[in-house]
């Protein structure tokens, strides 16, 4: 399952500086950033084989997660919250404010193969109102 992990801020009168070294297996081959995607639903899917961290280095955002046997929903609102996804993990990321920028890293290349767009049966069997219930638990 997805893990959430407060990276080391060092804090001093010039400003601070988060650190982020030896947390993607395989080190870090792509890096990528989501914005611009206020009201919008990004993800669906999961992977065969990369694994990713995800850091809201401005604004805030949500990641639901289901690794077909559990699901969590991660608020990510802070760029020393960095959350690390298994290839397994299925991600949605949404509730982008107008100034997000969703930060992300990989320990692969871009392999369209890599990518399973079939979510796990929970998942396709819950309905839109389960999904909005378990976001708005989280909310409140």
């Amino acid at each position: 399952m997805a893990t959430l992990v407060h990276l080391q801020t060092i804090q001093n009168p010039k400003g601070k500086l988060t650190v982020f070294e030896k947390l993607l297996s395989g080190g870090i081959r792509r890096v990528f950033y989501i914005y611009d995607s206020e009201n919008e639903i990004r993800g669906g899917h999961r992977h065969r084989y990369s694994s990713h961290a995800l850091i809201c280095v401005s604004g805030s955002c949500r990641v639901y997660v289901n690794n077909g046997e559990n699901e969590e929903v991660f608020e990510l609102d802070s760029p020393e919250k960095c959350l690390i996804l298994e290839p397994k993990d299925w991600r949605e990321m949404y509730d982008f404010d107008s100034s997000s920028i969703l930060f992300c890293m990989s320990n692969q290349y871009y392999d369209p193969d890599d990518y399973i767009t079939e979510s796990y049966p929970q998942i396709q069997k819950k309905s839109k109102k389960g999904f909005e219930m378990l976001v708005n638990q989280i909310k409140n």
